[in-house]
């Protein structure tokens, strides 16, 4: 069987969330509908573009619900900044280097394994989730300080209403998931498309 092309895939995903047994997380022994959508890490301008118009075509149009996109690059950088320690981290990384900056912000947004203060979970369910369904996306951008397997492993024991997708560049196996390289084990996903 032909391999889709991206542009293939990309294609297929209006048409599956667009199905009311998807975001009611039918067919899937009603448990919660965690997907990952993975994709060569060359072709992320193509599926940002793509995530673009369809966030558009479908939060203006009358589908009966809404994509809210987290971009946990971005997410970082909030936090960040409303927690007053982005220009700290910018100096620890000029003095100290990048991996003593990347286990600070770790430890400060919570990220650590050990910790149950998660602030990039917290801030996903400040917002109201209602009639969605969830693109989590800049995986790439906040690789390797943000490690997409501990956000789903986490996000999955506090959030079962909406149906949540992770945009990887990387590959998803279905028991491992490989951001940039970087292997992790994570099974309590679905393969999109």
């Amino acid at each position: 069987m032909r391999e889709l092309s991206i542009d293939e895939r990309l294609n297929q995903i209006e048409d599956k969330i667009s199905e009311k047994s998807f975001r009611e997380n039918k067919g899937l022994g009603n448990e919660v509908g965690y997907y990952v959508f993975d994709y060569s890490p060359k072709d992320e301008i193509i599926v940002r573009n793509h995530l673009k118009y369809l966030k558009d075509k479908i939060n203006n149009g009358n589908k009966g619900f809404h994509i809210i996109e987290f971009d946990l690059f971005h997410l970082m950088i909030e936090i960040l900044t409303e927690q007053g320690y982005l220009e700290d981290f910018f100096e620890l990384e000029k003095e100290n280097g990048f991996q003593d900056c990347a286990e600070g912000i770790v430890e400060t947004l919570g990220l650590d394994e050990t910790n149950e203060l998660n602030l990039i979970i917290s801030k996903i369910l400040e917002t109201d989730l209602t009639d969605s369904v969830i693109f989590l996306t800049g995986v790439g951008k906040c690789h390797p300080i943000i490690a997409s397997h501990n956000i789903l492993n986490n996000l999955h024991q506090v959030l079962d209403s909406v149906p949540v997708i992770l945009f990887c560049p990387g590959e998803y196996s279905g028991q491992d998931i490989s951001v940039l390289g970087k292997k992790a084990n994570y099974y309590r996903a679905f393969k999109l498309v």
